[in-house]
């Protein structure tokens, strides 16, 4: 099961989610499904529709930029990171 990491902002808005967590997916969007289905409404604050990544989220796969179809392995660390901007 790949470890996922989500962001502070995220969690908060899920009571129960914890930071880091195991979930059983071969893609990136088997990933979000698996944390909608514990936490429904998850992949609603990480997708637009299409289905693609909302512009301010960022995904990566062992430390590479990642997309829905970015395959996930069984070691994998996945982190979702919300986009910063600014001047």
């Amino acid at each position: 099961m790949a470890e996922v990491l989500l962001p502070m902002s995220l969690i908060q808005l899920f009571p129960g989610c914890p930071r880091r967590l195991r979930v059983e997916a071969a893609t990136v969007r088997g990933v979000i499904d698996g944390l909608d289905e514990r936490w429904p409404g998850m992949r609603n604050r990480l997708c637009a529709s299409g289905p693609a990544l909302r512009q301010h989220i960022r995904i990566f796969v062992d430390a590479e930029l990642a997309t829905l179809e970015t395959p996930v392995a069984t070691t994998s660390e996945v982190q979702i990171v919300p986009a910063l901007s600014g001047g």
